[in-house]
């Protein structure tokens, strides 16, 4: 079940994996006919806001975002959900090797606590032993709070280039599915109703 948002080519592959043989450009004629269509991304506003004082982590994941196992490599990021009473926004840890949301949060700032709330859920979920954390360069995650964190956690931090959406493309790509899949097809009253649909989302459906 994709709650309407699957695209000819994500309903071919997952009638693949259900055994059904079908050509994808059949499938594609009949969800024409049925008046069917998958969703399309929306444009993002910047989240990112750097410190230009601070010193950013290394780039340990150099765009390599394969991970051998679970909780090797984690990857983060920031993104908005809009409602009606005003921006919620959104902070996700995602282990590259299961794509699994590990750990999350929701605010209606930007503040460092965001980020670190994201992060300690998934370390009290997890328990890794030096696993890499990858983000941008963003004032949350070079913040000294952010830093004295995965110090006293043995998280080894890396970030990314400014201005570079590839060096960060998993949690992108996680951001893109939400995006189409939920946000842009609701108009959330308030930030309590946003909350609940993200969570289902993220813990319900893609998890």
């Amino acid at each position: 079940m994709s709650y309407g948002t699957y695209g000819a080519p994500r309903i071919h592959a997952e009638l693949r994996e259900a055994g059904i043989q079908a050509a994808r450009k059949r499938v594609a004629r009949l969800m024409r006919r049925a008046g069917l269509a998958g969703v399309s991304r929306r444009k993002r506003i910047k989240t990112t806001l750097r410190d230009k004082r601070a010193r950013p982590a290394p780039d340990l994941v150099t765009r390599n975002f394969s991970a051998d196992a679970a909780d090797s490599l984690w990857v983060a990021d920031i993104t908005y959900v809009p409602t009606r009473a005003g921006f919620l926004y959104l902070a996700v840890v995602l282990d590259a090797f299961s794509r699994r949301i590990v750990g999350w949060a929701m605010a209606t700032h930007l503040r460092a606590e965001l980020v670190l709330e994201a992060l300690d859920m998934a370390l009290a979920r997890r328990r890794p032993e030096a696993v890499i954390h990858h983000s941008d360069q963003g004032a949350q995650y070079t913040s000294i709070a952010f830093g004295q964190r995965y110090k006293a956690m043995g998280v080894r931090p890396s970030m990314g280039s400014v201005g570079d959406a590839y060096d960060n493309a998993m949690a992108e790509s996680f951001f893109a599915t939400l995006e189409c899949e939920l946000i842009d097809r609701h108009r959330f009253r308030d930030q309590a109703e946003a909350r609940q649909a993200v969570f289902h989302f993220i813990e319900g459906w893609y998890n």
